[in-house]
């Protein structure tokens, strides 16, 4: 099977996994009580698989969908402010065709970028147990097998240490904005501050920082290409 062709079948699996039954309760208990401001809209309410380019030399690892995000749209950082300034980021370093991310079908595509989560269920208070975490792995390692990324762009602590444990990097490097880690017959994994409230309304993470990891990721991957 072509990679395309590997991560639709992954997808099909990831969408009706119920492994875990808190995650299970969790998701579709918010998909029914609802935000007030989305009342009028269906959730999803499912597990949340990639999204992006089947050809791409850079992997997104979050940490999960949000329980009004990407629970709610169906599609990994889409309707959320972390979508907001992840997507406008790709959007400025040339690898998502538009800076913004509202819903399903509003005309995204991203270019030699694949985004997803480690966790694929949105969990209670944005906080997967080690079981769930675990429970999910499988998933990402096969995302990745597939992929075989020049490039991983870790967003926060626990999409970096997922990372590390997937490339078995040992010891394991402190975590840290901008920290990067090029593995021997590997990718390079890019750290970077999760683009949530948390950070981005404090100022912990800036625009500009965002932009210079996925700059820097651009840029190892470009220079992986061969020459024509």
């Amino acid at each position: 099977m072509t990679a395309a062709e590997q991560l639709a079948a992954l997808e099909v699996e990831v969408v009706g996994c119920r492994a875990c039954p808190r995650l299970v309760a969790w998701r579709e208990q918010v998909a029914v009580e609802k935000r007030a401001a989305y009342r009028d809209e269906t959730y999803w309410g499912r597990p949340i698989p990639g999204f992006g380019d089947p050809a791409a030399r850079i992997a997104v690892v979050g940490l999960a969908p949000a329980a009004h995000g990407a629970n709610r749209t169906g599609r990994i950082f889409t309707g959320d402010r972390s979508g907001d300034w992840l997507f406008r980021a790709m959007h400025r370093a040339g690898l998502a065709n538009q800076p913004t991310a509202q819903h399903a079908g509003d005309g995204l595509r991203l270019h030699d970028a694949w985004v997803t989560a480690t966790v694929k269920c949105a969990p209670p208070a944005n906080r997967p147990t080690p079981a769930e975490r675990d429970a999910c792995a499988p998933f990402l390692t096969r995302e990745l097998a597939v992929l075989d990324p020049v490039v991983v762009v870790c967003l926060g602590a626990f999409g970096f240490e997922a990372a590390c444990r997937h490339y078995g990097v040992r010891p394991r490097p402190r975590f840290g904005h901008g920290v990067e880690v090029p593995l021997d017959g590997g990718p390079t994994l890019l750290a970077s501050f999760h683009p949530s409230q948390q950070n981005t309304f404090t100022g912990r993470l800036t625009p500009a920082m965002l932009d210079a990891v996925f700059e820097r990721a651009a840029y190892l991957s470009a220079k992986s290409s061969p020459i024509p």
